[in-house]
């Protein structure tokens, strides 16, 4: 494929475990969080929306920093998992993962909060009111209704978590077959001479997946948008 070296594929493979892998974890946390800021208000939701959009405006390497002084093999959580579950993160992909999930966190919880939003509540109320529960009522109303929000924010994160770069480097370093991904090799062969020819071919790789991504889900925003203003 494009004529990528075996180290070249490995990255690439890489950039899409570490992504999907990210996406899977951040999921469910974003769509909890996305929930509470579209359908409760509470003591603290100021505080909350800030916090999840830190990653935005944070310089990415002090966000990096960060996780690997709470996630690091001494930091409180991250002995805590290498201590029950055996998982270490500090070095490894599955800290890639982490740095991927963490950066891109804001973009899923922004595309499924207006999809959420857009729902109309009263929908909501009428299946309570025919006995659902709100478990239920949140199964068969909100999640159909708000499927193509739901998609478009994991499509957003995905892309966000392939070019994820700086608290990874930071976090996790660039250690090839195990954490260096497309963003990092490219970095790492800025800095070879003569690595123009293998730097446009990751390029290529990076760019095709990345437009990909987007147009489906600038597609999907489109239909979400279109559902509001009906």
């Amino acid at each position: 494929m494009f004529g990528l070296s075996p180290q070249e594929l490995t990255a690439v493979g890489l950039s899409l475990q570490v992504a999907a892998l990210a996406v899977v974890l951040l999921f469910p946390f974003a769509l909890a969080i996305a929930w509470l800021l579209a359908r409760r208000n509470f003591a603290g939701k100021t505080l909350l929306d800030v916090a999840v959009h830190l990653p935005l405006v944070l310089p990415p390497v002090l966000t990096g920093y960060l996780l690997l002084i709470t996630f690091g093999r001494k930091g409180p959580l991250g002995s805590a998992f290498e201590a029950c579950c055996g998982i270490v993160f500090s070095f490894r992909w599955t800290g890639a993962a982490l740095a991927a999930a963490v950066m891109a966190l804001p973009l899923m919880v922004r595309a499924i909060r207006l999809a959420i939003e857009a729902i109309d509540p009263r929908l909501e109320n009428a299946a309570s009111t025919l006995g659902s529960s709100p478990l239920k009522v949140f199964a068969t109303v909100t999640l159909p209704l708000a499927a193509p929000g739901l998609l478009a924010g994991v499509l957003l994160a995905f892309a966000k978590a392939l070019g994820e770069f700086g608290a990874t480097i930071t976090f996790v370093s660039s250690i090839p077959g195990e954490t260096e991904t497309i963003a990092l090799q490219i970095y790492t062969l800025t800095q070879v001479p003569g690595g123009e020819a293998a730097i446009f071919r990751l390029a290529t790789v990076s760019v095709i997946l990345s437009f990909a991504t987007l147009i489906a889900s600038e597609l999907l925003a489109r239909r979400i948008k279109r559902r509001m203003s009906a």
